[in-house]
């Protein structure tokens, strides 16, 4: 059997082209490009019955490093807590009061695009500090 290596992350959402842009913000990701035969997505879109627009969005890791991530409009809102999340790891290597100086300052920096911080866990014994944050439509996700 053959082993997978890589993976796309799929969010359920009820505006795929406003996440995916959020999440290209958050992590330099660039947006899939439109369909063949058209300039821009607002092109591609303008071409398709009002019920099928902004159905879909992706992005990518313009490196090649990071997985795909794609987004789907669905019906249904969200009504409980992210089994899943990410953890968009913006303290790596630093501990104590840089690694929070530096979590605090990216949570800025997402909060002015549309995030919202839920809470800051601080460092004890055991764990240095993240900040649980939620996307612009509720998803949640850590700064580690």
């Amino acid at each position: 059997m053959a082993t997978i290596r890589q993976i796309q992350v799929t969010f359920d959402c009820a505006e795929p082209r406003r996440v995916a842009r959020f999440w290209c913000e958050v992590l330099g990701y660039v947006p899939a490009p439109p369909p063949e035969g058209f300039a821009t997505w607002d092109d591609a879109e303008a071409s398709l019955p009002a019920e099928e627009r902004d159905a879909w969005s992706a992005c990518s890791d313009p490196t090649g490093a990071g997985p795909r991530l794609y987004f789907q409009r669905v019906p249904e809102g969200k009504v409980v807590k992210n089994r899943v999340h990410l953890d968009v790891r913006a303290g790596t290597g630093l501990v104590g009061a840089e690694r929070l100086a530096a979590l605090e300052a990216e949570r800025d920096r997402l909060v002015a695009l549309g995030a919202t911080c839920v809470r800051a866990m601080l460092a004890d014994e055991e764990n240095e500090s993240c900040i649980v944050m939620q996307d612009v439509e509720g998803n949640e996700f850590c700064l580690d």
